[in-house]
């Protein structure tokens, strides 16, 4: 879920999510679309191991986990969840992951180019995207010069 547009960039279905899963889902991304400076996830096993960690390092990009129990913390993805849950999972009975995966991304694809959003001013996600083109899309995940030591800040 991209925070400033809400598009739903991607979901991917499967019995099981491991890290290294999700990495492969990042680089798809990172091809399509590039990569942000951070990513805010919860501290699900799929997120907190090792796998994601190198890879992000790897990547330059910084993981920021929400504190346990404080969906808050997300919440354009926790508001994005409900209306997943309500509109596509609770609606469909799927008799195979090749059948999940096709309705699923229909889904995806309707939230994105469809459905207007009430916080983008009645635009859907891919209009609000195309009109502001360039003036926050997702930031490089590396920054072009180093930054100044003024410019760095350490939170403990």
């Amino acid at each position: 879920m991209d925070d400033f547009t809400r598009e739903c960039v991607a979901i991917e279905v499967d019995r099981s999510l491991p890290g290294l899963r999700v990495t492969r889902v990042l680089d798809r991304l990172r091809t399509m679309i590039g990569l942000p400076q951070t990513i805010v996830i919860d501290n699900g096993p799929e997120f907190a191991g090792r796998t994601l960690d190198a890879w992000a390092y790897a990547n330059g990009v910084m993981l920021r986990f929400i504190r346990p129990g404080k969906p808050i913390e997300n919440a354009y993805i926790e508001s994005f969840n409900g209306k997943f849950r309500d509109e596509c999972l609770n609606e469909h009975w799927f008799i195979s992951v090749v059948d999940a995966k096709a309705v699923i991304e229909a889904w995806r694809i309707d939230y994105n180019t469809v459905r207007p959003h009430s916080s983008l001013a009645g635009r859907t996600p891919m209009q609000f995207a195309a009109m502001t083109e360039g003036a926050r899309r997702l930031l490089p995940a590396r920054l072009q010069e180093e930054p100044k030591s003024e410019d760095l800040s350490l939170f403990v």
